[in-house]
């Protein structure tokens, strides 16, 4: 009778602690949902600050009488290549 007993014991103890794991279980995926949503945020508020980041720099840079020199310098070779395009379609 007495091992019964054990068993029975036993028994309730795992199911006792089967039922805390998956309470923890569930804990941790809602967890693990939150730091997702989180991290996406995060990455989502870097992409906009890098963005940001580049915008200031090309701003900085054409502030300086080099950078004005440079833009100048692309938007030349910019128009020069859009003026050969059109040059080529009319042919």
């Amino acid at each position: 009778m007495q091992t019964l007993d054990d068993f029975s014991q036993n028994l309730h103890a795992l199911l006792e602690r089967y039922q805390a794991l998956q309470a923890e279980n569930e804990q941790l995926r809602d967890d693990l949902g939150r730091q997702r949503e989180e991290l996406i945020r995060t990455h989502s508020e870097l992409q906009e600050l890098q963005q940001k980041n580049r915008r200031l720099a090309t701003a900085n840079a054409m502030s300086s009488a080099e950078g004005q020199e440079e833009a100048t310098k692309r938007i030349n070779a910019l128009i020069a290549q859009v003026d050969r395009a059109i040059n080529a379609l009319k042919r």
